[in-house]
């Protein structure tokens, strides 16, 4: 074992290491976190998904895993061999809440071989009015990985280390939550009203429709019908469905939100809910890191929901100890959604909701997102164990990167009924009402009737 001062270095031939902070704790003593940046060319970020915290604990990629917190010791653990060729660092950091590390004794960080736990390094660290610390750093060197002593602190905090090396950070101050933009791109074509196999499809009449602006109030009527005629081509034109909105709000949607993608998905799906639910209400999720409900979506109050609603998770640095300010009635606090994928926490929620709530419905969960599924084991016993739950899992991919074990559930063995659908579409603004509705609903159907053949539904 190595003990290091202040800027020397080592090489490190272990595969993958265990970096673990360590203190004395005891009363007074400020909490002390552990986290990691994963750092590209220049030192920088590539983005807020490569800052490894207890909020956001698994880098996408899986090599690097902030372990969790005992007293006087956090971990993060880093999987050298299999992290990206465009990876050349990864910083080892500390934050203090509570007072400045200079009130945090015995504070050092041991460098251990993951696989077999031995001690590579030491290094004992002192401070002063620091709130924040970039205790070490791996880093690539002559195809190999060293390790180096830092010990370099920051008085402005994890916020401020975090931003020197490009996080986006949100202040917990004054500042209001991000509402959806309120104004929409212009939404697809709508389809002329249907002929053929859909002549006999009707609209249904919906509480609250005549509250919303004129324009709007139109789209929904032609989509509604639209909805109609898809299900008329099943012969499901009288059917009555609950129907369950899921909205991926990880980092990497932060462009459809933006874009005001998400807010013209929510309203084409607002269409489904107000054609088969009676109520014309329809529940609704968000998540990333982790799952929150939304407000139900009633149709008359559309606007202001998307308004409220629509928007995109955030890292969360400061949402474990103290709430966002500026949040409207019903506004979720997306620093505690986080940015991170975690599919199979939302998948468990809507079930317990289902369950807790039942209804002689049917329910069609409409589940949107941008991919970087990684959860795959997670997500396949979440969706296994709902294949005896009324419930249908529409799964609809924005963009073509990575769904994982959605993309393979039409073809997995060993279910009664096939309870999931998926599909992916490059850019779903380009697709028309006609062709989205069909495609969402295409599945619904043959679901509808194996699980009636097997006793899952009255």
């Amino acid at each position: 074992m190595t003990t290091l001062s202040k800027g020397a270095n080592m090489p490190v031939a272990a595969a993958s290491v265990r970096a673990v902070l360590g203190w004395s704790a005891g009363p007074g003593v400020p909490d002390v976190d552990a986290s990691a940046l994963v750092l590209a060319a220049g030192g920088r970020v590539r983005s807020d998904g490569d800052f490894v915290f207890y909020n956001q604990p698994r880098h996408a990629s899986g090599t690097v895993r902030h372990l969790g917190k005992r007293p006087g010791a956090d971990a993060v653990e880093v999987d050298l061999a299999a992290l990206g060729a465009d990876v050349e660092r990864v910083a080892l950091c500390a934050s203090a809440d509570g007072g400045a590390f200079g009130r945090v004794p015995g504070l050092h960080l041991r460098l251990l071989d993951a696989a077999s736990g031995a001690q590579l390094a030491r290094f004992d660290m002192a401070a002063g009015p620091e709130t924040a610390f970039v205790c070490g750093e791996l880093y690539r060197r002559a195809g190999g990985w060293k390790f180096r002593a830092v010990g370099q602190g920051y008085a402005s905090g994890l916020a401020g280390l975090a931003t020197d090396f490009g996080i986006s950070v949100d202040e917990p101050a004054t500042a209001p939550a991000p509402a959806a933009p309120t104004h929409l791109p212009p939404p697809p074509p709508v389809p002329p009203t249907p002929t053929g196999p859909g002549d006999g499809a009707s609209p249904r009449p919906t509480r609250g429709e005549e509250r919303l602006p004129p324009d709007m109030r139109k789209r929904l009527s032609l989509r509604k019908r639209q909805v109609a005629v898809s299900l008329d081509k099943h012969g499901l034109g009288r059917l009555t469905a609950r129907v369950v909105l899921v909205l991926d709000a990880s980092g990497s949607m932060g462009g459809l939100y933006t874009r005001g993608t998400v807010a013209g998905v929510t309203e084409r799906m607002a269409a489904v809910a107000a054609q088969l639910d009676d109520d014309g209400q329809m529940q609704a999720w968000t998540f990333a890191s982790h799952p929150a409900r939304l407000p139900d979506l009633t149709i008359g109050d559309l606007p202001e929901w998307l308004r409220l609603h629509v928007r995109v998770g955030q890292v969360a640095l400061f949402g474990r100890r103290k709430p966002q300010k500026g949040l409207l009635p019903g506004q979720v606090d997306m620093r505690a959604v986080g940015i991170q994928n975690e599919e199979q926490k939302v998948i468990a929620e809507v079930r317990d909701y289902v369950r807790a709530h039942p209804v002689p419905e049917p329910t069609l969960v409409l589940f949107f997102s941008d991919g970087g599924v990684y959860r795959n084991d997670e997500i396949e016993r979440e969706l296994r164990a709902a294949v005896e739950e009324p419930v249908f899992w529409q799964f609809i991919g924005l963009g073509r990167a990575g769904y994982g074990v959605l993309e393979r559930f039409d073809t997995m063995p060993g279910r009664r009924v096939d309870n999931v659908g998926f599909f992916a579409v490059d850019d779903i603004e380009k697709v028309s009402d006609e062709e989205l509705y069909d495609r969402l609903l295409s599945e619904f159907p043959s679901w509808l009737k194996a699980a009636r053949q097997a006793g899952i539904l009255r």
